[in-house]
């Protein structure tokens, strides 16, 4: 029963971090496909343009230089904020280059923190700073399970299999979890 229940613990702690790659990836595609299939985000100055969110955001912005940045070319830089979302989305999703694509996903954010949402008040209800947050533990451990990175990297090293953690017997013959199995050598 121990064993079940050290397995399962190990399998969960393995996987922890799917969820929120699921989350962030399955997001992040969303929000790039629908700035690229929206009828207003591109256009000039209409209701919801990012022609306006730009301006409305300018005065409050922590930093109005990268607005003022991005409204010197706002139909590229829109083109970039989507295409760039989708890029990390559909890299964060299937786990490739999932430390490039967590990057990326908080250089994103800081973006959008330190610009559109900076004067929201209270800090909790602005999104910018709560996702930031939720790419940096995937920016430090990047996409081990469940990846095309993991596939990837078993490729590399000629379809080997890392060889699991298993239990290891201490002198008394007790389960001692944490290298591979060890036995005594016949007598």
């Amino acid at each position: 029963m121990r064993d079940t229940i050290d397995s399962w613990r190990e399998t969960a702690r393995r996987h922890a971090l799917l969820p929120l790659r699921v989350f962030l990836g399955v997001t992040f595609i969303y929000a790039g496909l629908d700035k690229l299939t929206s009828d207003t985000f591109l256009s000039d100055g209409a209701s919801g343009s990012l022609v306006q969110i730009l301006h409305g955001s300018h005065d409050s912005a922590a930093i109005p230089g990268m607005i003022d940045l991005a409204l010197k070319a706002p139909h590229p830089f829109g083109y970039a904020i989507a295409l760039g979302e989708l890029a990390v989305g559909l890299g964060t999703l299937v786990g490739l280059l999932g430390r490039v694509a967590a990057a990326g996903g908080a250089a994103i954010s800081l973006s959008l923190w330190l610009t559109v949402s900076w004067s929201t008040s209270p800090y909790y209800y602005g999104n910018d700073l709560a996702y930031l947050m939720a790419w940096l533990p995937l920016v430090l451990a990047g996409a081990p399970t469940v990846s095309l990175d993991r596939w990837l990297r078993r490729r590399r090293q000629g379809g080997a299999v890392p060889a699991a953690r298993t239990a290891t017997a201490d002198a008394t013959g007790a389960a001692v979890h944490g290298g591979p199995v060890r036995t005594a050598p016949p007598a």
